[in-house]
């Protein structure tokens, strides 16, 4: 287990720094001008031009910007944003925002998405069966730019349900509908997998064993089909995070929440370089630990799974 963890942290640091690489050449590399785009349609003084250009490292070749910005990452300072905020003050503020989007999120669907799951596992084919694979395709065609603005128009404007923005300081009651709005990114999906899971392990050998040992059924469900059925939903939802920090940056422009999604659409439209790549740098690492741990949890879930 423990070469197992180191081989899989040094994989990680390779990935992280491979994928910081691509998302700063994408950012700095065939930018326009950042500058301009930040004033807007007013001129920029000359000395301003130079004075930023030099802070920013924007004359130097890409290679050495991308040196600069890793020197002063790896050292815990995330530089300024082009509007002359600390980025670590931006994500002091944002992070604990978008936290709480996205556990909300996961919670809603995995909630919904192993209830509904089994239930359509154990009676596939039946009316609760059919009725739910209607609604995981519906969900699954219908993008998240078309499914938040819908949602904030039917249950925020029209039917005065929810919040129709969340506003500078969201609360709970102020996330639910983004939340279940993220939520149905990936809801359908863990919905099917869980479903073609617990069909499968109810037609395996050790599940007619149980029975035939007089078990009763909650036991043999609850037990021994629930355990390992939950081994891809746990999978899948460590590669849905990915899905939901890409949602989020919808979600949370259409509900004004001021969290990762919301600055890192204001530094992609105003080609904040330093704002976007420092974001990206940490849900990298987020990424990361999060698939790490959902591995180290197999051996949890199946006894059978041992990392040698």
């Amino acid at each position: 287990m423990f070469r197992y963890f180191v081989r899989r942290v040094l994989q990680g640091v390779l990935t992280f720094f491979g994928a910081t690489f691509i998302v700063y050449a994408l950012m700095f590399a065939n930018q326009d001008d950042p500058l301009q785009a930040l004033a807007g349609e007013r001129p920029l003084p000359e000395n301003v031009r130079q004075a930023l250009t030099e802070r920013y490292h924007l004359d130097d070749p890409f290679i050495l910007q991308y040196g600069h910005y890793m020197r002063g990452l790896l050292t815990g300072d995330f530089g300024i944003s082009l509007t002359n905020r600390p980025i670590s003050e931006m994500m002091q503020q944002a992070w604990p925002v978008t936290i709480r989007l996205a556990v909300f999120a996961i919670i809603i669907s995995a909630l919904v998405a192993v209830t509904a799951g089994i239930v359509s596992g154990i009676r596939r084919g039946g009316i609760f069966d059919t009725t739910t694979l209607i609604i995981t395709l519906v969900l699954l065609s219908l993008p998240i730019v078309v499914l938040a603005p819908l949602a904030q128009l039917l249950f925020g404007v029209q039917l005065h349900w929810f919040p129709a923005t969340a506003g500078a300081e969201p609360g709970f009651y102020q996330l639910i509908l983004p939340a279940v709005v993220l939520s149905c990114l990936v809801i359908a999906t863990q919905i099917r997998v869980t479903r073609a899971s617990v069909a499968e392990n109810l037609r395996s050998d050790y599940v007619r064993t149980a029975r035939a040992k007089g078990l009763a059924n909650r036991r043999v469900i609850g037990v021994h089909v629930l355990r390992n059925s939950l081994i891809p939903v746990v999978t899948l939802i460590g590669v849905d995070l990915g899905n939901l920090m890409a949602g989020a940056i919808v979600t949370e422009g259409v509900f004004n929440i001021p969290g990762v999604g919301f600055n890192l659409f204001r530094g992609i439209r105003t080609e904040d370089g330093p704002l976007v790549v420092g974001f990206v740098s940490i849900l990298v690492i987020v990424f990361l630990v999060v698939n790490l741990v959902v591995d180290l949890l197999y051996a949890v879930l199946d006894p059978r799974i041992r990392y040698e």
